[in-house]
């Protein structure tokens, strides 16, 4: 009871969010320009911004297969249709899929629930870190687009984003430290954790084990460490060309590199827990194509609002139809992840605890 009040009171937070930011980014929008816009949008390049992001998600199942790699091999049908179910339900349930995804791994191939989230730790720090990279890119080798504002917003937005490359950089550090290093960090953990009962204190500590287990594909062969970093970038590349074609339909002139801009703003608005990246995602892209390229408000917030239902969709449909063939409904992927195993052991498999009375 209590996991659902909290997920509640977390959905009443998210959707007063999204009300500001769609407030914010519907200001100042001529409803006539907007409804002009979106008659003149281009319909087969907006097709071609659903079949890319199809590609996105198959990219990101045959990636996270490599990240699993060294501790499950699960087959590709089961990784995309988990792939789809967990990005699906944290459009409903904000930050679901992080949790939904290990439970799912770990309920069909018995890998443990905590060694498989590090994978999807790891998952985020490379997308992270890809992004980065093309915006880096953008910034200091790639021509500048001639739409491009001139001012003070590169010049933080290349502080920023050193900053970010920096700390990214600092956790992979860390990350692999502690999977290298797992049984000299234990003991000290064990120190840590000494105050609290002798059973929480144990259930912790092989908690981290097993997430330290769960990391090392980060002790790969180099060939598995450059695929994963190829796919990676072929990865957010496919982004981008949904982002691209989006442009297209709607007669926007501006590069494919142009994108590189825009998602280091996107990644900012996705990260803001509302309900399905309302709001966020909208008063980013709009942010970005009119204070970065100088495109005009209608038409930006209409490019925003298809890329945001294009992009989403699909995930929500196939999502959904996966989720259904899991047996799921949404309540149980509240109750999951809201972790109301909590009480469990976190390092057995999702399949144990099932079978516990």
């Amino acid at each position: 009871m209590s996991t659902l009040r909290g997920h509640k009171t977390r959905l009443a937070l998210g959707c007063v969010f999204a009300a500001l930011l769609l407030y914010l980014f519907f200001r100042g929008v001529a409803w006539k320009d907007l409804g002009a816009a979106f008659r003149a949008a281009r319909w087969p390049f907006l097709a071609c911004v659903v079949g890319m992001t199809v590609v996105v998600y198959v990219i990101r199942s045959w990636r996270w297969g490599y990240l699993l790699a060294p501790i499950a091999r699960p087959p590709f049908k089961d990784l995309f249709a988990i792939t789809l179910v967990g990005f699906a339900s944290g459009l409903l349930i904000p930050r679901a899929g992080e949790v939904l995804r290990p439970y799912l791994i770990g309920r069909r191939h018995r890998v443990p629930t905590v060694a498989a989230f590090a994978s999807i730790i790891l998952e985020r720090l490379l997308d992270m870190a890809s992004m980065l990279a093309l915006f880096a890119l953008y910034l200091f080798v790639l021509p500048t687009p001639a739409a491009q504002a001139r001012g003070p917003l590169l010049a933080t937005l290349k502080v920023v984003g050193g900053l970010t490359a920096a700390g990214t950089l600092l956790v992979l550090v860390l990350l692999w430290l502690l999977h290298v290093h797992a049984e000299r960090v234990l003991p000290w953990i064990e120190w840590c954790l000494r105050w609290l009962p002798r059973r929480i204190a144990e259930i912790l500590t092989r908690a981290v084990r097993s997430f330290a287990d769960g990391l090392a594909v980060l002790r790969a062969p180099a060939s598995h460490l450059l695929a994963l970093a190829g796919q990676s970038l072929l990865l957010w590349l496919a982004i981008a060309s949904t982002f691209y074609f989006n442009h297209l339909a709607f007669g926007l002139d501006l590069p494919f590199h142009a994108t590189f801009f825009l998602m280091a703003f996107l990644t900012v608005g996705v990260a803001i827990p509302t309900p399905a990246n309302l709001g966020g995602f909208h008063a980013l892209y709009r942010f970005a194509l009119t204070e970065g390229f100088r495109i005009d408000s209608a038409t930006a917030a209409a490019a925003g609002i298809m890329a945001h239902a294009l992009t989403n969709l699909p995930v929500l449909v196939l999502g959904l139809f996966f989720l259904g063939r899991e047996g799921l409904t949404l309540g149980r992927v509240a109750q999951v992840s809201g972790g109301q195993d909590a009480k469990e052991d976190p390092s057995a498999t999702a399949e144990e605890k099932e079978d516990r009375p």
